[in-house]
């Protein structure tokens, strides 16, 4: 029983670590979008963290290939590793994509979302902390639900933002290039509220 324990253990301790990680990813872009200044290396410094995600990944990828015994449905485990690798890069991706478009300054909406990003990243991180309880109390059904709601709050604000966007931008480069890195910043809390999602059903499964 403690051999099987301590592998179940493994798993939630490779996740939080992940989501930890996650969290300085986002604080990273958040800091790009915020401060726009020496960018070139701020775009780096996403790169350099997006590659140490993906060593994450492998690791938990590596564990659930040579286990045989997991804390839940190894199918949910690999959808959770996977969809937080997504997250981490869609973050180095738009930051990238500021880099490649030269763009010059970043609008209120930009900002806005990406403080968004932040605070769902922060809501995935404190439901892995707690993800091994999901028997004992409600915090992650509660995380999962904040998720969802912040979300739905940044479908709102890309929807009010693309609308100006179109109505207001003449410049037809100007348009593409916005209307690509608004996507992004949009998919990025999409892919927050997939794990959210993923993990709501493993507390339905399990709780």
């Amino acid at each position: 029983m403690i051999g099987i324990k301590k592998k179940e253990d493994e798993f939630y301790i490779l996740l939080k670590e992940f989501s930890q990680k996650i969290v300085t990813v986002g604080e990273a872009l958040q800091d790009l979008v915020n401060d726009y200044t020496d960018v070139e290396n701020k775009v780096t410094n996403l790169k350099t963290l997006e590659t140490e995600c993906d060593v994450l990944t492998h690791n938990i990828l590596t564990a659930l290939n040579g286990s045989y015994v997991t804390p839940f449905d190894r199918e949910d485990i690999y959808d959770i590793a996977k969809g937080l690798d997504e997250i981490v890069d869609l973050m180095e991706e738009v930051g990238s994509r500021f880099h490649i478009f030269d763009i010059k300054e970043m609008p209120p909406p930009c900002r806005i979302i990406t403080s968004l990003i932040v605070q769902s990243v922060k809501e995935l991180d404190l439901l892995f902390q707690h993800l091994s309880e999901i028997k004992k109390n409600n915090i992650a059904r509660e995380q999962v639900i904040e998720i969802n709601r912040i979300e739905n709050e940044g479908d709102d604000l890309y929807r009010a933002t693309m609308r100006e966007l179109f109505k207001g931008e003449t410049n037809p480069i100007e348009l593409v290039k916005w209307k690509h890195l608004y996507e992004q910043l949009e998919a990025c809390l999409d892919a927050c509220e997939n794990v959210a999602n993923t993990i709501e059903g493993v507390v339905m499964k399990y709780a």
